[in-house]
């Protein structure tokens, strides 16, 4: 999913779904959020099993595998996490964004979202039953994995955190410094529009 890119991104992706039929691409013409972008993906989306991930490769693709033994385990719903303690997994990650990162999500937790240790790591897998939470986000940025969450929460789908190698990519135009003040107000926005979970 290209939003809005102005870059060689589009033609790159353009190139190398003409030589693998199971690839396409789909581009928005401007740039209109993360949240945005990942819905209009995942609204594309027919497979039985569903994943979006951070075009960075901060994880690397093969941690799929993690999330499709979630899946087939019973989760509807299994997400990447860089906070969860597992000895078979690697985190290389700045302290600053370490802490950030985990101040965001224990206040995230108070509002609804539960005991998730990472709510924005930027990979994670559905089955086709759980991709009906797509068309009822409303959120456009990069607070748009907490609304999905709620959600979630909200209508009863089981939700599992798998701990993932992942490394801090150098360049990248998220985090927690860049966007936190307005992911908070879209945390508040989208736990207004939802409700308390029970």
């Amino acid at each position: 999913m290209d939003d809005g890119s102005a870059d060689r991104t589009a033609g790159v992706v353009q190139a190398a779904a003409q030589a693998h039929r199971t690839m396409r691409l789909l581009r928005s013409e401007r740039n209109r959020g993360k949240g945005a972008a990942v819905r209009q993906g995942m609204l594309a989306a027919r497979g039985t099993l569903r994943l979006f991930t951070d075009a960075d490769g901060a994880t690397p693709i093969a941690e799929v595998n993690r999330l499709e033994s979630a899946l087939a385990s019973g989760a509807d719903i299994a997400i990447g996490s860089r906070w969860l303690p597992d000895r078979g997994v690697s985190v290389n990650a700045r302290r600053h964004r370490v802490a950030a990162e985990r101040l965001f999500n224990w206040i995230v937790a108070r509002l609804g979202v539960g005991a998730i240790a990472d709510s924005q790591c930027g990979f994670k897998a559905f089955t086709a039953a759980a991709g009906d939470l797509f068309p009822r986000l409303r959120t456009a940025g990069f607070g748009f994995d907490i609304e999905l969450l709620l959600l979630a929460r909200v209508l009863g789908y089981r939700v599992v955190e798998v701990p993932v190698n992942w490394t801090d990519q150098a360049g990248s135009k998220t985090g927690i410094f860049k966007s936190g003040p307005r992911m908070l107000c879209e945390v508040v926005l989208a736990r207004l529009r939802r409700g308390k979970a029970a």
